[in-house]
């Protein structure tokens, strides 16, 4: 379950090693980082965000948002993984000594199942009032939206300090 760097290395192993397997994600190839910020260059070198021995080029030591989803999506197709996209996993139940993944599209019947889910799809709600306004939003995408407005950022990591500084900027 799931299609990020994860998953697409534990389907290439899959491959490799003449298993069956599929590859169960919710939205596209990498959706977490497809939902990362445009302008988002990550903090890891690009040799290190590498998958099974394929060189991640990049212009930069530090990779962008773009070179990322093209390094996953190529490795994705040119080795012609079996990922069913935009197919959420509803749940999984336990079946006769297996696993039942059930899907909005469909249900597989496994013995084994790797969950490659990642975090970034899942906001930290802090149950207060107001935050399910339009105007509040749970990720940020790019700065042109907020400019000329005032605007709280949530969060104290490395991603909430490039997001207030690229907005004020603007």
């Amino acid at each position: 379950i799931g299609a990020g760097p994860i998953g697409i290395a534990t389907a290439l192993r899959a491959k490799k090693g003449d298993l069956k397997y599929v590859v169960i994600k919710k939205g596209t190839i990498v959706n977490s980082l497809y939902n990362y910020p445009v302008n988002m260059r990550f903090f890891s070198s690009a040799e290190r965000l590498e998958i099974d021995h394929v060189p991640f080029i990049s212009a930069n030591a530090k990779p962008v948002r773009a070179e990322a989803l093209e390094y996953y999506r190529r490795i994705a197709i040119d080795n012609d993984l079996n990922i069913h996209l935009f197919e959420k996993v509803v749940k999984v139940v336990p079946e006769d000594g297996y696993h039942k993944v059930i899907t909005d599209k469909s249900s597989y019947l496994t013995k084994n199942i790797v969950v490659a889910t990642g975090f970034y799809d899942l906001p930290h709600l802090m149950n207060v009032p107001g935050e399910n306004l339009p105007k509040v939003h749970h990720y940020y995408k790019d700065p042109h939206y907020y400019a000329g407005q005032k605007v709280v950022i949530t969060g104290a990591s490395n991603s909430a300090v490039d997001a207030a500084l690229e907005i004020y900027r603007k």
